[in-house]
């Protein structure tokens, strides 16, 4: 697209154009409210675990974990299905007046299992006190999650991404006046879920407004069609939450908190390692699957852009992650924290699998093949838990890594096989295999640049920025290489 005048720039990051822009339109406000939503946070929990230490930091991370593996009943797995429908579709409306009607009794079945379960997981009446409390945080966030499933298939991502932000900024505000002034993990939690109410009350109204009037419907025939499609997406998530989850719950059950505290800081680490990945999901997934049903050639070239990029991401995050754990681990959380240290250089190897699943789990998807999806992620939750009933006894929080790390790769290799027989992608490409090859070249580079002592030991934020500048530019000087090659010698 030429950008001539104000009207253009104002065009690319607000209108929906061709398929590259409105990609990119997507990821942008995706990538400013998550990233920044992702700072704040990360800047809050680096305070509160320096100030309340690994075993208080680990109830507080133990009640989380505790409670999203309910969640899932919240969710129902709706939302992809919401997401899906509605970009196919306009003017569904009424559907999301039913929808509504839906969420909000699947939020109070939650609420109900979360306390009951609470009196079985934990005898400590402080940390019970504490589930209580993020459970009401944890399913408002949930239900704001359907507002933002419409925002997503309209590909109205920048209403997303003023919505993240001030609920960042809300939670990060309250989070620090309450360790600053009443430190405790109650007061945290406390904290937690007024400013999450807040947060939801601008949503709502923005949307009501800006969108189209909320009302609520009790149509049972919209709910029976939706949770029709959507259980096997359910049934997955439950697998899900449980490999991603179970781990702390055991740690946590078996009275491991402060090695539960150690585990989460290294894994809060690695969710920021997500951002990229989960905004660009986000802005491909409804493209995905409008070209589902218009143009199976369009399908294939969005896809394999996606692995592509994704690819690229993965390398680099994982052999520069594995280099700078230490410094990483010693910049957020300091001395105490040494035990997290191999904790992460694990599961970094954990994320760069994720981002390969996420094109194959998107694809999936948009092509009506939850049931394999659910039967993909029930057989990796099985595998979990018997790895980690063997492995958390023995190596502690290492095992749990490890555990995650295996799930992870029988993942991927059923993500591969599925999408190869049952969607209408061809996973073969050889594209990837050079995309590879150039993100290795590069990483090894840059591998040896952050390495040299000069740069290992500056501030960890611009060992991280010189890492990301050499391997950059590494690669467009290694894809221009390649492809003068390829077009004076093919």
């Amino acid at each position: 697209m030429e950008i001539k005048n104000f009207t253009d720039i104002r065009a690319i990051f607000f209108d929906n154009i061709t398929i590259k822009q409105t990609i990119f339109k997507n990821t942008f406000w995706l990538g400013l409210g998550i990233g920044v939503a992702k700072f704040l946070k990360l800047i809050l929990i680096m305070y509160v675990a320096r100030v309340l230490g690994a075993t208080e930091y680990g109830k507080f991370t133990f009640a989380l974990s505790f409670i999203s593996m309910f969640l899932l009943i919240a969710d129902m797995g709706l939302d992809e299905i919401v997401i899906r429908e509605f970009s196919r579709e306009k003017g569904k409306e009424k559907e999301f007046y039913s929808l509504l009607s839906l969420k909000i009794l699947l939020i109070l079945a939650t609420l109900a299992l979360i306390f009951i379960g609470s009196f079985f997981i934990t005898p400590d009446i402080t940390i019970r006190k504490i589930i209580w409390i993020l459970a009401f945080f944890c399913v408002i966030e949930n239900f704001s999650l359907i507002i933002y499933c419409i925002f997503q298939a309209l590909q109205r991502m920048e209403y997303q991404a003023w919505a993240t932000i001030l609920e960042a900024l809300s939670v990060t505000g309250a989070g620090f006046f309450v360790i600053l002034n009443y430190p405790s993990v109650e007061n945290l939690s406390y904290a937690y879920l007024f400013s999450s109410l807040i947060a939801l009350i601008f949503v709502l109204s923005f949307f009501h407004f800006k969108i189209f009037p909320l009302r609520i419907s009790w149509e049972k025939s919209i709910w029976k069609k939706f949770l029709l499609m959507a259980w096997p997406l359910a049934l997955a998530s439950f697998f899900g939450e449980f490999y991603t989850y179970t781990d702390s719950v055991m740690m946590g059950h078996w009275k491991l908190i402060t090695e539960t505290g150690w585990y989460n800081a290294a894994y809060r680490i690695i969710m920021i390692t997500f951002i990229p990945m989960d905004l660009l999901a986000a802005s491909f997934y409804p493209v995905l699957s409008k070209f589902f049903k218009e143009s199976k050639e369009r399908l294939q070239e969005t896809w394999s852009y996606q692995m592509e990029i994704m690819i690229l991401l993965a390398v680099p995050i994982v052999i520069g992650g594995i280099a700078l754990a230490p410094r990483i681990i010693n910049f957020v959380y300091g001395s105490k924290f040494i035990p997290s240290i191999l904790t992460l250089q694990i599961l970094i190897l954990m994320t760069g699998i994720i981002f390969l699943c996420t094109p194959f789990q998107d694809i999936l998807i948009v092509s009506n093949q939850q049931k394999k999806f659910f039967w993909i992620t029930s057989s990796a939750g099985i595998i979990n838990v018997i790895l980690n009933l063997i492995l958390i006894p023995k190596l502690s929080l290492y095992g749990a890594a490890i555990t995650k790390v295996i799930t992870y790769f029988l993942i991927l290799f059923l993500f591969f096989e599925f999408a190869k027989k049952f969607t209408p992608i061809k996973p073969y490409n050889i594209k990837f295999l050079f995309s590879f090859i150039l993100a290795f070249l590069s990483s090894a580079l840059m591998y040896f640049v952050i390495t040299q002592p000069k740069i290992y030991y500056l501030n960890i934020l611009f060992s991280i920025l010189i890492g990301a500048v050499v391997y950059i530019i590494t690669f467009f000087i290694l894809r221009k290489i390649l492809n003068y090659f390829k077009y004076h010698y093919a």
